[in-house]
């Protein structure tokens, strides 16, 4: 992460936005932290340790380096399990937001009345067909779904048979 990252982050509206999750963006954050903290620890001990004694000293260096290391390994398992767990419910996310129409129901209900109408309106020509609509048509026969709201898609047109009938 930048500085323009986290100037973007901290003084944007980033920040007070809902419709973006913002926890995968901070887990680098917290695991700079967790590093800066563990070489904090590890300084004061080194100091702490050899101002006592030269022998306390050495135990203090074995000690930095076993839970040091210890320290971390966990802290990143704990960020790469953040971070798997925020990529496994990304999916998720997205799912959410796309459900999310900005057409109210309204509309769907006015949309869906209109095509109905459209369909009534246009009665089916009892007109024997033509040389030019033969080819098109097929002698299987779909029912016809109406669709009740913008949401469910149209019905699919048969496919062409390949017998040419």
């Amino acid at each position: 992460m930048t500085s323009e990252d986290l100037k973007k982050l901290f003084l944007g509206q980033t920040l007070f936005r809902l419709d973006a999750i913002l926890a995968p963006r901070l887990v680098p954050i917290l695991y700079v932290t967790g590093l800066a903290g563990l070489l904090l620890w590890a300084v004061t001990l080194l100091f702490a340790r050899f101002g006592r004694s030269f022998g306390d000293g050495l135990w203090g260096l074995l000690e930095i380096f076993v839970f040091g290391l210890l320290w971390l390994i966990a802290l990143r398992i704990i960020c790469e399990v953040l971070l798997v767990f925020f990529k496994a419910h990304e999916a998720e996310v997205r799912a959410v937001g796309l459900s999310r129409s900005s057409a109210s129901l309204l509309e769907e209900v006015r949309d869906a009345i209109s095509d109905i109408a459209d369909e009534d309106a246009a009665p089916p020509s009892r007109s024997a067909p033509s040389a030019v609509d033969a080819p098109a048509k097929s002698t299987r026969s779909r029912p016809k779904v109406k669709r009740t709201a913008r949401r469910s898609p149209p019905a699919k047109p048969a496919p062409p048979r390949k017998d040419g009938a």
